[in-house]
């Protein structure tokens, strides 16, 4: 099978079983995307969804959090994982976004990864969720799964991932294919057990031969 053939068998499958799929995590407007995106780094989006409904409430704009003190937010957010650095970073980037760009959030890369708090990864996901531009956030589940049905080969970092998918995903499905294979991680192809009986991806999926070349050569 070659490489073109496998991307257009997955990306057939995913508008077939997941034409609607979109980030699981709540917000109303920019910003309060971009504070659950920094939130949800390496904490699940269900967690987040559970914090961000009172810290929106008392801090609803960028102006208002980034005159907040470090005592003031971190109570709201203390169940996430990493809750002192992401306070900084909330108070930070709520700063640079409302002195720099008078509290707008940015539509492009190289300007959102200047807020703190902001790697590639996040901004991905604003320029393609928000802005609906051609962006490849990649996090754990997406390099995982890109990797196991081999949509990517020999990617060492999310950044030559995000660079094998780009190429070969048209541009204007960039936005949802970020989706599919978060959310085919997040559910089906599972880091330590993955549910392959009820993957229909298994017919192009190089993990699934080689794991079941593994055990037929263990009978």
């Amino acid at each position: 099978m070659t490489k073109k053939e496998r991307y257009t068998f997955a990306i057939d499958w995913f508008q077939q079983n997941m034409p609607n799929a979109e980030t699981e995590l709540k917000y109303t407007n920019p910003y309060e995307l971009l504070v659950a995106v920094i939130l949800s780094a390496q904490c699940t989006d269900k967690r987040v969804n559970m914090v961000t409904p009172a810290l929106f409430e008392q801090y609803p704009t960028a102006e208002l959090l980034a005159k907040a003190e470090f005592d003031d937010v971190e109570p709201f957010i203390r169940s996430v994982t990493f809750a002192n650095n992401k306070t900084r970073h909330l108070i930070g980037m709520a700063k640079l976004l409302t002195e720099k760009f008078n509290g707008v959030v940015p539509d492009t890369i190289a300007e959102l990864v200047e807020l703190p708090g902001v790697g590639r990864k996040t901004a991905n996901v604003i320029i393609s969720v928000v802005f609906d531009k051609p962006g490849m956030a990649v996090d754990t589940h997406v390099f995982r799964v890109s990797a196991r049905i081999g949509l990517t080969t020999k990617a060492k970092t999310p950044l030559q991932a995000e660079q094998q998918l780009v190429a070969n995903i048209p541009a204007e499905l960039l936005p949802i294919a970020h989706h599919w294979l978060i959310l085919h991680g997040r559910y089906t192809c599972l880091a330590r057990k993955p549910k392959c009986d009820k993957c229909g991806l298994t017919s192009i999926c190089k993990y699934y031969k080689s794991d079941m070349k593994y055990l037929f050569e263990e009978q």
